[in-house]
């Protein structure tokens, strides 16, 4: 997975997706670049480099998940990272896997809906707070730039199956975020190098209970 993503071909041709999933990303990544300046999806300093910076960094969290995984719930989606990514692999590798998508801004939730349509994939948005969510009963629950982790880890308590697990990209702040959520929680860990920026990692969490 070396080298900078900038391009769909590039995805194609190091990340060893399929040509089908290539092009529903390309979608995605257009989409964001024509609703962005309207909705706010993304940083406008990040515009030029959605294939590393949003694609890329999502699609690295298919390698985490587990085989017998069939619900994959994605909190805070927005522009549909990590979701709709996720939603675009898995159409082609695990088709059964249900993605589920919580957006509470109104405009996102539209967005997500419309890409969704555009790029051939069926997924459910819930524009609603994820405070107000019966629990999901995810196998995966997902979370980008939403929350510090110790805040995540309430949504796992609620809308995760006890067997499955959490999975969050954090940056270099990490280590913090996870000494400060050890005050308020016991909860089983592993860190995965991110395989696009150096200084990040991926957050797996698994058995967890309150302190």
């Amino acid at each position: 997975m070396s080298g900078a993503i900038r391009t769909a071909e590039d995805l194609l041709g190091r990340w060893n997706v399929s040509r089908e999933t290539a092009d529903r990303l390309a979608v995605l990544h257009d989409l964001v670049l024509k609703w962005n300046p309207r909705v706010n999806l993304i940083g406008r300093a990040d515009a030029a480099n959605i294939w590393q910076r949003h694609i890329a960094d999502s699609a690295q969290l298919w390698r985490l998940v587990p085989g017998e995984a069939w619900h994959w719930a994605d909190m805070g989606s927005g522009a549909g990272f990590p979701g709709l990514v996720i939603a675009a692999i898995a159409a082609d590798v695990r088709p059964g896997l249900r993605v589920t998508l919580v957006e509470s801004d109104g405009r996102k939730a539209v967005f997500l809906s419309q890409a969704a349509r555009n790029m051939g994939l069926s997924v459910d948005v819930r524009d609603v707070r994820i405070e107000a969510l019966e629990p999901l009963e995810a196998d995966v629950l997902s979370a980008r730039a939403l929350a510090p982790l110790e805040t995540l880890l309430g949504h796992v308590e609620k809308h995760r199956r006890a067997s499955g697990i959490g999975l969050f990209p954090k940056g270099r702040g990490v280590h913090k975020e996870i000494e400060a959520a050890g005050a308020r929680w016991r909860f089983d860990h592993r860190l995965h190098s991110s395989a696009t920026d150096p200084e990040a990692a991926i957050v797996e969490v698994g058995a967890l209970s309150r302190v």
